[in-house]
């Protein structure tokens, strides 16, 4: 072959790869576009395929013990649709990247607590450990306490007219797994440990929806919850915990002849409560939900949400108990010290059975959320990534290996300048705890 004809093969070859190398280059960092004007600035950093390898169905919860970086994912307790779990487990690492590294049999099963008889004091239904506040009087670290998100049917929480706790198994909606099974009821309760989160002690149930707030049959065909609140994330600012969490109830006493959907969208669904710190050894009645002026609602009352992360109607928003409904769910909080800014991540329901495939990001520039309405002060939801085809859900910031990262012991709670972004991915058979980018937050 003359060296004439090797050069004209050779020509599209070379702008082939200038093409490829060129649109590489334009990925690496992607600017998204500010929606809300004057929000925070952020570029989202394409990077290689980070696998976790053990269960999440949930938020992150972790702490540095020591110079551990310790970390809390999976399920615990009974569930009469999906069996009994016992995929609660812990890793560690010397950084963030080596302990969600960790090969799933390097996971270690903490001691639980027992779940307790139907109608009789203790543990019920299921939990998922959402945040871990590390009690800051405890200068070895060892003294943590668990938010988790707990579950229960009519079946493990039998209503009980003395305390008014638990379910009515009437008119019950439908739940995830086909016509005969009922829906859940999230609620939120804390755990303390001693040792590290080797071993967990429940101390109880501090928010809930009581039975009067069930939406029920026929209105409730969206087979997510029955109502309840759930799907937590938890900061401390002020010598309070903060608590971000989904509403999923009715905002009044339910009744089939008076329902009306925009009341229950009104009441739903990102909301905020908060419970002294010190109180988290004796939570249980404890906790204030926000009415729309302050703190002042019972830990089982009914609370207003926070306004500017619900959906309008005009763009599709709706009653959570709705399979056409649209909402935001399952806020992951974290204070960002390059900011100066708190930010939340959530996913986006657009279906039945929280189907979505994109992640909103929103600002909230206040340090002290218990100033004011500063707990109120979020910005307008940006789309952060889009996935279409794909259901995605449970997203979190995570820290790195850097050194700034290790030096400053951040956790998903503290980040810094970069993080990675870790979300559950779902298509297919697929199901994946993965980060495929870096966040990278700019000053304004």
């Amino acid at each position: 072959m003359n060296s004439k004809k090797k050069y004209l093969l050779l020509v599209p070859i070379l702008v082939f790869a200038v093409v490829i190398i060129s649109s590489f280059i334009l990925l690496r960092e992607i600017p998204i576009k500010r929606i809300q004007p004057g929000s925070d600035r952020f570029t989202l950093i394409p990077a290689g395929k980070f696998y976790f390898n053990s269960f999440v169905d949930c938020n992150m919860a972790e702490a540095w013990i020591g110079d551990t970086f310790r970390i809390f994912p999976g399920k615990y307790g009974e569930d009469p649709l999906w069996g009994y779990a016992r995929d609660l487990k812990f890793a560690d690492g010397q950084n963030a990247d080596e302990a969600f590294s960790s090969a799933s049999g390097k996971f270690t099963e903490p001691v639980m607590p027992a779940n307790a008889l139907p109608g009789s004091a203790g543990l019920h239904g299921a939990v998922w450990f959402e945040t871990i506040y590390q009690d800051v009087k405890d200068k070895s670290g060892k003294t943590l306490f668990a938010v988790y998100h707990n579950e229960n049917y009519p079946a493990t929480l039998p209503y009980d007219s003395l305390t008014g706790e638990g379910y009515i198994d009437l008119n019950w909606p439908q739940g995830l797994t086909g016509a005969h099974t009922p829906a859940a009821v999230c609620r939120i309760g804390i755990m303390k440990s001693a040792d590290g989160g080797k071993s967990w002690v429940n101390k109880g149930i501090f928010i809930e929806d009581r039975q009067p707030h069930m939406i029920l049959k026929p209105h409730n065909t969206s087979v997510t919850f029955a109502g309840g609140v759930g799907d937590p994330s938890a900061v401390a600012s002020g010598g309070w915990l903060y608590l971000f969490y989904g509403e999923y109830g009715y905002p009044a006493h339910y009744n089939a002849a008076s329902y009306s959907p925009e009341l229950e969208r009104s009441g739903q669904c990102i909301s905020v409560a908060r419970i002294q710190l010190a109180d988290l050894d004796n939570p249980k009645g404890k906790a204030k939900r926000w009415d729309g002026e302050g703190f002042n609602t019972p830990c089982d009352g009914i609370g207003v949400p926070v306004h500017s992360l619900q959906i309008p109607p005009q763009e599709g928003g709706g009653p959570a108990s709705s399979p056409k409904s649209k909402f935001h769910w399952g806020p992951s909080v974290s204070w960002n010290t390059h900011l100066k800014s708190w930010v939340m991540l959530m996913a986006k329901s657009e279906g039945p059975s929280w189907k979505g495939g994109s992640i909103y990001i929103s600002f909230n520039k206040n340090a002290d959320l218990g100033r004011a309405k500063n707990s109120q002060d979020w910005t307008t939801p940006q789309l952060l990534l889009s996935r279409p085809g794909h259901t995605i859900w449970y997203p979190s910031l995570q820290p790195m290996n850097s050194a700034e990262d290790i030096a400053n012991k951040n956790t998903c709670l503290k980040l810094g300048k970069e993080a990675r972004l870790f979300f559950k991915d779902m298509h297919g058979d697929s199901s994946e705890y993965v980060s495929e980018f870096i966040i990278r937050f700019n000053k304004k």
